[in-house]
């Protein structure tokens, strides 16, 4: 075997996610339903922030940015979960197991940092409201930007340098629904120890950083406030608790995942459902029905929608 990639396998086969078919008919109404609905709102979020002028600013601009990644991260994984669901033969090819990983990781890292440039949004929002619109210029918004795409990318390709190279001789059966990193080095035909370890520490460390850099600055900012008005407080409470709930519903799973690799395949699974089909839905949810301002541009945009269609 020599070139640059020894693989003698030419395609991964899922285990999927149960051999019931009652299971499955729940799995595939859950799994179609949520992600049609993810699809639908984070469509929406883009549409409504595109076109409503009201709505041209800062904190919406990354909103619709998340909205697009959240719509990237959700195809990566749930059309192909879908469609495998009553397939007695799940396969996926080496070359498309592999653009999976990596686009995992861009969305990923991309979803990370544009959290933490709306928390650095929000700090500045609530603590320096008089700079706000000088701090966040429309420069520092697209610096943000530019900057997540390019760690995500970045992040990625390391990721991937470490197995492209690895020979792949047999088995080839992923006890999953979809590519994860960890689970494909374990199938190389070579000590792979030092490489998990490299894998999980790289992708943990990112997780855990940034969670606790997202964390600390909401506690940065509610101290803030509570010294300089207690009524402010409740206020602060309220328009944060939205970016709270994303930040947790993200990274609890990818933490649990990197920090405790292995512990549990079904534990595994549900956690990989969660974090692929469900958390790109509750992202437009909270932070649509924890904004007013977002809820009545939906419904604006929806209304020009239904009169658009009946003139046509």
């Amino acid at each position: 075997m020599d070139g640059a990639n020894h693989s003698v396998v030419s395609e991964f086969v899922f285990l999927g996610l149960s051999n019931s078919w009652e299971i499955q008919l729940v799995l595939f109404v859950f799994s179609s339903m949520f992600y049609v609905a993810s699809m639908m709102g984070n469509s929406l979020i883009m549409l409504t922030v595109t076109s409503d002028p009201h709505l041209h600013s800062p904190l919406y601009f990354l909103l619709a940015n998340l909205a697009f990644i959240d719509l990237g991260g959700s195809s990566i994984v749930s059309p192909k979960m879908i469609y495998d669901i009553f397939r007695k033969h799940k396969v996926i090819s080496f070359g498309g197991c592999i653009a999976q990983i990596f686009f995992i990781h861009v969305v990923g890292g991309v979803e990370m940092l544009l959290l933490i440039a709306m928390a650095f949004d929000r700090y500045v929002a609530i603590c320096k409201p008089l700079l706000y619109l000088t701090i966040m210029s429309p420069r520092m918004c697209i610096f943000f930007l530019v900057s997540a795409w390019m760690i995500g990318l970045i992040h990625s390709v390391i990721q991937l340098s470490f197995v492209v190279n690895l020979p792949f001789c047999g088995p080839n059966v992923l006890d999953s629904f979809y590519c994860d990193l960890p689970g494909l080095i374990r199938l190389s035909c070579t000590d792979t120890y030092p490489l998990e370890l490299m894998v999980t520490a790289n992708s943990g460390f990112i997780s855990v950083g940034s969670f606790f850099i997202l964390i600390i600055s909401y506690v940065v900012i509610i101290v803030t406030v509570q010294k300089h008005s207690s009524a402010g407080l409740s206020k602060a409470l309220s328009t944060l608790s939205a970016h709270i709930t994303v930040v947790v519903l993200f990274f609890g799973p990818l933490i649990f995942f990197y920090t405790w690799p292995s512990l549990s395949t079904q534990l595994d699974k549900f956690l990989a459902i969660f974090d692929a089909v469900i958390t790109p839905l509750l992202n437009p949810v909270i932070y649509t029905f924890r904004n007013q301002e977002m809820k009545v541009a939906m419904r604006r945009v929806c209304r020009q929608l239904v009169s658009y269609r009946k003139i046509s």
